[in-house]
Parts: C-alpha cells; sequence; structure tokens
C-alpha cells in the first residue's frame, strides 16, 4: 500500500478520537454548500458525521458514505436515522441519479478526480450541485501559528484545496462560489493533542514515533505564552465553502 492510500484508509484506527476532537462547520456554509430548500444530499467521505449533523439540522436527507466502516459506526451512534454506506469518490455505492447535492467536508483532497468526478456527474440530479468544504486552523493567531511549523514537515503532502477544487471545476466542469467563514473549538490542551492525533499523517506512525512527535505538541502548549498554564484553549478555524454547479 503506497503512503497516500494508507493515509487515506487511515481514520478507522483514530474513529472514535476523531469523533470527539475535530471541529464542526459553521451553520451559514451548508445554504452555500446545498442551497436553502429541502435536499437529498450525499455525504462522501462523511467520516464520523460532522457535517452530516449540520445539514440533519438545515433540514436536508442525508446519505453517508465513507471508506471505514468504524468512521460509519461513530456517525451511526451519533446520528442513528441516517442511512450509511462503505464506499468511495471511485466507486460510489447509490443509483443513477439519485442525489440533488454531493458533498464533502474535509475530505476531497483525498479523492482521485476524474473517475470521482464522473461518479458524482452520474448519481446527481439535473441541476445538481457538488460542496466541498475545509477547515483550516487560523495561523494569525501566534499560539496556532508556532502548532503549523512544528506539524508542517508531516503534513506538507497534503494539496491544497483550491487546487483540489480547481481540478474538480475542471473535470465535471463547473462554475465555482465561494463562502469563507470561521469556527473556534473549545478544548483543553490534552485535547488538542489528541485531535492532532487524528491527522493521518500521526495515525499512520508507528507508536513511538507518534508518542515523540505527540511529545512535542504537548511541550509546545505547556511553555508557549498564550497557553502555558490554561486549562482550556480557543483553537481557531477559518472555513471555506466551495459550491461547484456542473455545466
Amino acid at each position: 500500500m503506497d503512503g497516500w492510500q494508507q493515509r487515506r484508509t487511515s481514520f478507522g484506527s483514530v474513529a472514535a478520537d476523531y469523533a470527539a476532537l475535530r471541529p464542526g462547520y459553521p451553520a451559514d456554509v451548508v445554504p452555500l454548500l446545498v442551497g436553502t430548500a429541502p435536499r437529498r444530499v450525499l455525504d462522501l467521505g462523511a467520516g464520523t458525521g460532522l457535517l452530516t449533523e449540520g445539514l440533519l439540522a438545515a433540514g436536508h436527507e442525508v446519505v453517508a458514505v465513507d471508506l471505514s466502516e468504524q468512521m460509519l459506526d461513530q456517525l451511526r451512534a451519533r446520528l442513528p436515522g441516517v442511512t450509511a454506506a462503505v464506499g468511495g469518490a471511485e466507486a460510489v455505492p447509490l443509483p443513477d441519479g439519485d442525489v440533488d447535492a454531493v458533498v464533502a467536508g474535509q475530505a476531497a483532497h483525498w479523492f482521485d478526480v476524474v473517475p470521482a468526478a464522473a461518479e458524482l456527474r452520474r448519481v446527481l440530479r439535473p441541476d445538481g450541485v457538488v460542496g466541498l468544504v475545509w477547515n483550516t486552523r487560523d495561523e494569525r493567531v501566534p499560539w496556532v501559528h508556532a502548532l503549523g511549523e512544528l506539524l508542517a514537515d508531516e503534513a506538507r503532502d497534503h494539496e491544497a484545496d483550491q487546487t483540489v477544487v480547481a481540478r474538480f471545476a475542471a473535470e465535471l466542469p463547473a462554475e465555482v462560489e465561494v463562502l469563507d467563514s470561521a469556527v473556534t473549538q473549545l478544548a483543553t490542551p490534552d485535547q488538542v493533542v489528541a485531535g492532532i492525533g487524528t491527522r493521518s499523517y500521526v495515525a499512520t506512525m508507528d507508536p513511538d514515533r507518534r508518542g515523540g512527535f505527540l511529545g512535542r505538541v504537548q511541550d509546545l502548549l505547556a511553555t508557549h505564552p498564550d497557553t502555558r498554564g490554561r486549562a482550556q484553549l480557543e483553537l481557531p478555524y477559518t472555513t471555506r465553502a466551495y459550491r461547484l454547479a456542473p455545466r
């Protein structure tokens, strides 16, 4: 298994922590992603249901698909009314023309764009849309910038979200709308460390290396002047949502 594929399928091993420790999405991105009228939506790469939850709250019907049964087990426990199935973007387990929208939260950089774009067009109804969204740590905050520098060498091989969107927009092809928002996660220092442990580049480390790496994150939070001695931290994220309307 190559490194990309190993990382892509690594989340099942950290599913419970992922459900507990990853941030959700601001409510204002949902209308941009799928519109305001109730829709049947495929949440692709749904994971533990962080985006699914926001879609349900806005009144949409959601079908959740993910590569990991363990991640979907977490989603089913939190959102028992949602239909969930194992599958990937390159082979979606839904019939033709089944959904009004396909969304992906924190996931589209793991999709193989050419076959995935063909599958999105297949499962979408006429006038259907594709919504892609990512949370990114806001490194304008000094301690978050220091954290980002510590993580940078390990996280460097992710393709930027703008690049992924541009490739999907060209392949579908589609017009693109963008919305910027933000969300802040309240977490203890230990929860911040454990949340870093759910990142694919950490989940795939051997235990000794993983322990050492997370130890350095813990040391940073214990010594940085903005986080030292604090029982709770505000971890800010910028959120960028993209709506792709296939032509």
